[in-house]
């Protein structure tokens, strides 16, 4: 944490609501060097802010060398073109801190844009990449309606993935469907990173995506069962695997729970015409349940995957934007 915190000291502190690090280089992955020795990976940061003028003039200011020549339109023009294009985010990329020995990317998210994401699941973006165990730098602590959508974003991954697995399923299965809920629609799993990327993810961090998906289990324990098996090495018992009540009332229950933005979806791909609360019951019903679901949840990502990441190049800058892809057009072809 003390290299974080080092990180955070070198940026506007005024209006941050959260801040958090994700990524190969923050959470352990397989196929990489154990985190605190890895000196080429890239750390990956969310700051979410309050009042986006004002970070941005702070950081301008501080870090001029950051931003691409879009510095010259000024804090005004950066949030806009944060806050009206794509998914909400302004990044910037390739960022070195030479005496802390470490590259950074960074993006800057209002307060209001990522309770949308967390909550309605609007371009899923954010709050995809917090459906994954993340290192927090800056709490939500007296926040309560953002630590409140934090928890609810994560209990909707756990519930809306249930409707994609079958009866019974493992930890590591439970753990890669919510994690593809944002990966399998990404247009970068096709060109741009690593194919075994979220295998690679949930083996490396099962133990913390217990953790962090434990309060969603307990919530929703009287829809999904644990069955644990006692090991011989006196380790204490372990999740063999769950089972889930696959009824048709259930997947009613589960649907009825669907963010705004993934009703609209479901809407759309059903072969049946009504409301949402007339069409899920027909849904629940169905043998397909879970295709239907996850090409709506793909249609989500898809569009959000692809507007953020032509809208990064000009906020990048063209060169730092060719850097950035052949770093990841690498991870394409990484085993």
């Amino acid at each position: 944490m003390n290299l974080y915190r080092d990180i955070l000291a070198r940026f506007p502190r005024g209006n941050l609501s959260y801040v958090f690090a994700y990524g190969s280089a923050v959470k352990q992955q397989l196929g990489y060097k154990k985190v605190n020795q890895q000196k080429d990976n890239i750390i990956d940061l969310i700051f979410c802010v309050k009042d986006p003028v004002g970070w941005h003039a702070e950081n301008i200011k501080r870090h001029e060398s950051h931003y691409s020549a879009l510095r010259h339109l000024g804090p005004i023009f950066v949030m806009k073109y944060q806050e009206y294009f794509a998914a909400k985010v302004y990044f910037n990329t390739l960022v070195p801190f030479r005496d802390l020995d470490v590259n950074i990317k960074y993006g800057v998210i209002s307060r209001e844009h990522l309770l949308q994401d967390l909550s309605e699941w609007k371009y899923l973006y954010i709050a995809g990449r917090l459906h994954k165990p993340v290192v927090d730098i800056v709490p939500t602590e007296g926040d309560q309606l953002l630590t409140e959508s934090l928890a609810n974003n994560l209990r909707t991954a756990f519930q809306i993935s249930l409707l994609l697995l079958p009866e019974k399923f493992t930890p590591f299965e439970l753990f890669c469907a919510i994690s593809n809920l944002s990966y399998k629609g990404d247009f970068r799993m096709i060109f741009g990173e690593n194919k075994n990327k979220v295998q690679n993810i949930v083996k490396a961090q099962i133990p913390d995506f217990l953790k962090l998906y434990e309060p969603a289990m307990k919530s929703l324990s009287q829809y999904v069962a644990m069955k644990f098996k006692t090991t011989n090495q006196n380790d204490g018992p372990f999740i063999e695997y769950f089972e889930q009540d696959k009824s048709s009332n259930v997947n009613e229950h589960h649907l009825r729970h669907a963010p705004v933005e993934l009703r609209k979806r479901l809407l759309k791909n059903a072969a049946f015409k009504g409301t949402y609360p007339e069409v899920i019951i027909h849904l629940a019903k169905l043998k397909n349940l879970h295709d239907i679901v996850q090409v709506s949840v793909n249609d989500i990502v898809w569009r959000s995957s692809i507007t953020q990441s032509l809208k990064n190049i000009p906020s990048a800058g063209l060169v730092k934007s060719l850097a950035y892809s052949y770093r990841k057009a690498l991870k394409t072809f990484s085993t």
